[in-house]
């Protein structure tokens, strides 16, 4: 009789500076329905661990009391598994608290990680921004991103579980053919 699978960490890192945003609730979302699609699969994730970068600005920017918790955060983001993460659309980019963190990684600090970008946006001409700008900077940081990102327009947001739902229909193989790279055969 086989061994049960080991589930795989699944971290969400939530980059939007406002506590509580609707980012952060269409990321939740995301991971639950990744949780749900992957959890018995070839490539279980487990149940998703959140980090919410709004809770760690004074750490990012060197004036907090808590080091500690960013160290936690960076060494999380680090573990070979499943990273979704999510921003808001600003100035046609993710936002600059994402970049305070990311800057803090080491070359090739995600190598081993699936990342899944996800961002929420105003117009539906920044939908592109997800893969140019997300995806290509979770990429130069040794992360495999094996699928187009999904972004989340403000007017889909009372809908976003349709639309997370038929992204996911088209990433869920990729995501677990990338995961089962990481662990090796099974």
């Amino acid at each position: 009789m086989a061994a049960p699978a080991r589930h795989l960490p699944l971290t969400v890192v939530i980059g939007n500076p406002k506590p509580h945003s609707r980012t952060r609730t269409v990321a939740l979302s995301t991971a639950a329905a990744l949780h749900e699609r992957l959890a018995d699969g070839r490539t279980p994730v487990g149940l998703p661990g959140v980090i919410d970068l709004s809770e760690l600005t004074a750490e990012l920017v060197g004036q907090g009391s808590r080091p500690e918790a960013l160290d936690e955060a960076l060494e999380s983001v680090r573990r070979p598994g499943l990273l979704l993460v999510a921003s808001p659309t600003f100035k046609a980019a993710y936002s600059g608290l994402l970049k305070l963190f990311v800057d803090v990684l080491p070359r090739g600090a995600l190598a081993g990680v699936v990342a899944v970008p996800l961002m929420t946006a105003a117009r539906s001409g920044h939908r592109r921004v997800v893969d140019t700008h997300l995806g290509a900077l979770l990429a130069e940081v040794g992360a495999c991103v094996p699928v187009p990102g999904l972004c989340v327009l403000e007017r889909e947001l009372d809908t976003a579980e349709v639309g997370i739902g038929r992204w996911l229909d088209g990433a869920a193989p990729a995501v677990t053919e990338a995961l089962a790279g990481t662990v090796g055969p099974g």
